[in-house]
């Protein structure tokens, strides 16, 4: 059964909920409940009359946009929840576009190209215009595409380099073909709303309640988008903490939340400081540590949990010593504190990082599990060269020896693999 609740929501939290009108800019600091606010305000906004088609939620992955609808559909009824618009902004642009890219020369059946028709195209394109001295990857050449639809470019006419020319006519070709890619989404949706004031107006009317998560990871053409369905007044409610952006290396704009003020003026502001998940020792390094950045919305976290631990610094020689430390104390500590494997948790900067502590924790028999990528010992290569290893030690090891009888490509057909299994069958060996 559905329960909608406001009474366990601090004071902060409880504002975010019931600020409705004009736009609102709330700066959510880590573990202060964001998630719990956004559904919350949705719920609100629909206890208050707001029709559930006049309400749109952004988010950056579908597992976040799931995880929203599955929340409020605790909240309220399934078929107000099942009514609302929450998804992806490519989920969202693929919505715009097939009611409206007929206006921009493509036909509503279009098809959209993930990464392996994208390279499978540009392949074919570079064999057509490279001279023979010219080289350009394939992959290099995406990338070049990629950030620079999302800057909202488009390719210029006067571009006389091979990546230039490749970008113009993978345009024409994705258009001849009825196709776009995932950029594409966007910035077609950015043109069409922006060309096509009827469009415009139609989602205006019909989106009257706009909520972005995560505003701080957002580039240009997403602030463009959002501008362009904001409607007048913009009701429009965006979440974000500039001291948790890391992808401007994929094109994320941190000036979109810095100056929010310039594109939607006179916001109502809100901070979430309180934190559910930390101890203060904890957020008082982390305070310390990002008040060293001049460019931020200042914020200052704390938590009911107290100090807590102190936190330690222990420089290591290298990483085998650091892996060894590490495993060892894990070890310890569960021994002397009687915590199950699930109380630890280690965290690295980069999946490279993961083999030594694997091997030590291996060697421990500790029992673990990688979040976020394979197993080192997982990788193709690396079961690659351990199969080697297991047929030069055991040239009985069947298994190990078809894993890599054709890796690298050697030219060996199934037929003859078959065949050769069949005659080491036939000779007991």
């Amino acid at each position: 059964m559905a329960t909608f609740r406001l009474f366990d929501l601090n004071p902060p939290q409880l504002e975010a909920v019931k600020t409705t009108e004009g736009p609102v800019l709330i700066l959510a600091g880590a573990g202060t409940g964001k998630t719990r606010v956004i559904t919350a305000r949705i719920a609100w906004l629909l206890h208050t009359g707001t029709p559930p088609e006049q309400i749109l939620a952004v988010t950056f992955t579908n597992k976040a946009a799931n995880e929203m609808r599955e929340r409020i559909g605790g909240m309220v009824d399934r078929e107000q929840a099942s009514k609302l618009t929450i998804g992806t902004f490519h989920s969202l642009c693929v919505r715009i576009l097939r009611a409206g890219i007929d206006r921009l020369g493509y036909k509503h059946n279009f098809t959209i190209y993930d990464e392996g028709d994208q390279l499978g195209l540009i392949r074919k394109i570079i064999t057509r215009l490279a001279a023979r001295d010219e080289k350009l990857d394939p992959h290099v050449a995406k990338n070049l595409i990629s950030k620079a639809k999302n800057k909202g470019w488009t390719a210029p006419e006067d571009d006389q380099t091979l990546a230039g020319a490749v970008f113009a006519r993978y345009n024409e070709e994705l258009k001849h073909l009825n196709a776009v890619d995932f950029d594409d989404l966007l910035l077609l949706a950015r043109k069409l709303l922006a060309e096509h004031g009827d469009v415009r107006e139609r989602l205006q009317q019909r989106y009257r309640q706009i909520m972005v998560d995560e505003f701080q990871d957002t580039n240009r053409l997403q602030l463009d988008l959002i501008s362009l369905l904001a409607g007048d007044p913009p009701n429009i409610c965006v979440v974000g903490d500039d001291d948790q952006s890391i992808y401007g290396w994929r094109g994320a704009e941190v000036a979109n939340l810095l100056e929010f003020e310039r594109h939607f003026p006179k916001p109502s502001v809100i901070k979430l400081e309180q934190n559910y998940r930390s101890t203060n020792t904890i957020l008082n390094a982390a305070n310390r540590l990002i008040q060293n950045n001049p460019r931020r919305r200042p914020k200052q976290l704390w938590s009911e949990h107290g100090d807590g631990e102190k936190i330690r610094v222990i420089r290591m020689a290298d990483d085998r010593e650091e892996a060894d430390f590490v495993a060892s104390e894990i070890l310890r500590r569960k021994a002397e504190l009687g915590l199950p494997w699930e109380a630890f948790a280690i965290l690295f900067r980069m999946n490279a990082q993961s083999r030594v502590f694997e091997e030590q924790l291996r060697v421990r028999e500790i029992p673990y599990r990688l979040i976020g990528g394979k197993s080192f010992f997982d990788r193709r290569e690396i079961k690659d060269v351990v199969a080697y290893a297991n047929v030069a030690l055991n040239p009985r090891d069947d298994v190990s020896l078809l894993r890599i009888i054709n890796t690298p490509p050697r030219g060996i057909g199934e037929g003859t693999v078959e065949g050769a299994l069949q005659e080491s069958v036939r000779r007991k060996c």
